[in-house]
């Protein structure tokens, strides 16, 4: 089983077509009986997260208006209602592209056109709707039209990478043989039954009718309300979260978050160390290091659903819980005036006296996106680690300036402690060479999962025997995410030991952790393990499977598929992946060395000169490949 690579890739390739049956009926089906709550979501950022151009939600102007910008030219037309945009890239061809569909409504809209039938990808000179002007999300980028980035290529593919979290009821199907898309959804926009699920059962409840075994009280599979706290703020992290899908579309609301995805740590490139937002990673990675999250706070305590917007405005929004009066839903929480000078140190009614200012750091995202971190955390300059809310602000000041500040505001605090940031920071430069901190870090059970996770995430390099010996009481761990990243420091543990302590996690309840054990399986040779073990195995292996098959359109899977081939020393299966690698991303520098080394080995030195030349002619810099050609010289 586990050396059958080739086998693996051509059952991913059916797997890929399987689609599902729905019984969902429509939000138009739902506002006839649901007034208040239609009134308020019609018009919100949830209806109006995709928008068809005939529904007049359109807010550019078309009116031959034009943008250009490093070589590429667009003029924008709207030719009797038919809205329209000529593109002119680098190399001087000229498409015109009639508009598909909108996103969103504020403070930016995007456009989608169709490039092939089926495939919508996402256009990357945008409107501001504020500023009511046209300008490029990636100014700095050199994008030219063969490259991953530029808007036609993979990775701004609306089918793949956006359309589930802007549409309800959606399935992907994508056809890895044509590279084609067959895409369906109930309705575009984020209707009633994305977050409530299909709403047949619903209606035949309404009538009397007894419901299903596995459906809430009134016919849905996901219940709202008191006492579903976490089950909604998993809801929400669905799409408010920075993940890898495991399914092809939307999963059914109230399937488990970490049954349908594998969610982002806090890793460099993404969090600064200290957990704070960089990339763009919404809001659920941010929220489950926070101190609120852990005492139950949920999205609804601070979020209207329907209208998406916040119950209540500037400092009004925290002061329902932090005031002297608190919050009974929540009798741990200190009471005490926040809302003032004493606390906030800033003159009232301004930017600095606004909670959010100082505990919700902001960072603009697709230009002019202001979204803010959602961890809730107390100002840290003393760290020292290169972001905090008083030098957002204060930015002619320094953080030794901003730490003396608040060190003299607060001078008894007991908030200055040790953090684990300073250690994720060492990892990030390169300076830490003893895994003591980390290890210390993943076994603490008053940090966060995520942050637990994130310090198994970066004592990858550190593994050793000892290593996996000592952490694996996590693969038995409460928090999910622990368990998930806890089987790959388990590779250099001695084979019967690994097969023993891994072999539970093939039946964990979370399907996250099933596919993070089964890869680990797949270079476990078949005889080393039970008739038992090779059959919860080879389960594993095909959820793993499974969730690959939905994601064959994107490169990097290949990527994994490339690497495992080399595991498995399976080079002809290895050449194939890395050659679908760079068929979907020409401009993907990492694999083109792995496929003239590849060719190589597989077909002889003629082959591998031949692939050579064919990356050099795409990548001509690219100091990788240069040296391989001076290799080839000699």
């Amino acid at each position: 089983m586990f050396t059958r690579i080739a086998l693996l890739a051509a059952t991913l390739w059916a797997m890929a077509q399987e689609g599902r049956a729905q019984d969902y009926v429509g939000s138009e089906v739902c506002a006839d009986c649901h007034h208040e709550q239609t009134e308020a979501w019609q018009n919100s950022h949830h209806a109006l997260a995709w928008t068809e151009v005939e529904d007049g939600h359109v807010l550019a102007d078309f009116d031959g208006t034009s943008f250009s910008h490093d070589g590429m030219r667009v003029a924008f037309v709207d030719q009797m209602g038919v809205l329209s945009a000529q593109v002119t890239e680098k190399d001087g061809t000229t498409t015109e592209y009639p508009v598909h569909s909108a996103v969103g409504i504020a403070p930016l809209q995007q456009y989608l056109f169709e490039t092939q039938p089926g495939r919508l990808q996402s256009f990357d000179v945008v409107w501001d709707t504020e500023k009511g002007r046209w300008y490029h999300l990636y100014p700095e980028q050199d994008l030219p039209p063969n490259d991953g980035l530029h808007w036609t290529g993979p990775y701004k593919n609306w089918n793949a990478r956006c359309a589930e979290c802007h549409a309800t009821g959606y399935v992907k199907k994508y056809d890895a043989d044509t590279k084609s898309y067959n895409s369906t959804q109930v309705e575009i926009g984020v209707g009633c039954e994305a977050c409530h699920g299909p709403g047949s059962a619903h209606l035949e409840w309404t009538t009397g009718k007894a419901l299903q075994d596995g459906l809430g009280t009134f016919g849905f599979p996901m219940n709202w309300g008191r006492g579903q706290t976490e089950a909604e703020v998993q809801q929400c992290a669905g799409c408010h979260s920075r993940r890898e899908a495991l399914e092809d579309g939307n999963p059914d609301p109230g399937t488990p978050y970490h049954d349908a995805y594998n969610l982002a740590v806090l890793r460099p490139g993404l969090y600064h160390p200290d957990g704070q937002i960089l990339d763009e990673v919404y809001v659920y990675g941010s929220f489950l290091q926070s101190r609120m999250y852990a005492q139950g706070v949920g999205c609804m305590d601070c979020h209207d659903p329907h209208r998406a917007e916040v119950k209540a405005e500037g400092n009004g929004l925290c002061t329902q819980c932090h005031s002297p009066a608190g919050n009974p839903d929540f009798p741990t929480l200190r009471q005490a005036s926040y809302d003032t000078p004493e606390h906030h140190n800033h003159i009232e009614d301004t930017e600095g006296a606004q909670c959010k200012s100082c505990h919700m750091i902001e960072r603009a995202y697709m230009g002019v996106d202001g979204r803010r971190d959602h961890s809730f955390r107390i100002p840290r300059p003393d760290l020292r680690l290169g972001t905090d809310a008083c030098t957002d602000c204060h930015a002619d000041e320094g953080q030794p300036w901003a730490a003396q500040q608040i060190a003299s505001w607060f001078p008894d605090s007991t908030r200055r402690t040790a953090h684990y940031g300073t250690a994720f920071a060492a990892v990030g430069s390169g300076e830490l060479d003893d895994p003591e901190t980390l290890i210390a870090i993943a076994l603490d059970n008053g940090q966060a999962g995520i942050v637990r996770a994130t310090a198994l995430y970066l004592l990858q390099p550190f593994a050793t025997p000892d290593l996996a010996d000592r952490l694996a009481p996590l693969l038995a761990d409460s928090d999910p995410l622990v368990r998930a990243n806890g089987p790959v420091l388990q590779r250099p543990a001695p084979l019967d030991q690994r097969i023993s302590r891994l072999e539970s996690l093939l039946s964990d309840p979370t399907r996250n952790v099933r596919v993070s054990a089964a890869k680990e399986f797949l270079a476990i040779p078949a005889q080393a393990m039970t008739p038992e073990q090779r059959v919860s195995a080879q389960q594993g292996m095909a959820d793993w499977q499974r969730s690959i098959s939905h994601r064959l359109d994107f490169p990097e899977i290949h990527m994994v598929l490339g690497g495992w081939a080399l595991t498995l020393r399976n080079a002809p299966a290895a050449e194939r992946a890395f050659r679908e690698v760079v068929t979907l991303d020409p401009q993907r520098a990492e694999a083109w060395p792995m496929l003239v080394q590849l060719a190589h080995i597989n077909r002889g030195p003629q082959a591998a000169q031949a692939v050579l030349i064919e990356a050099l002619s795409l990548l001509p810099d690219d100091p990788n490949l240069r040296q391989l050609a001076q290799e080839f010289e000699r």
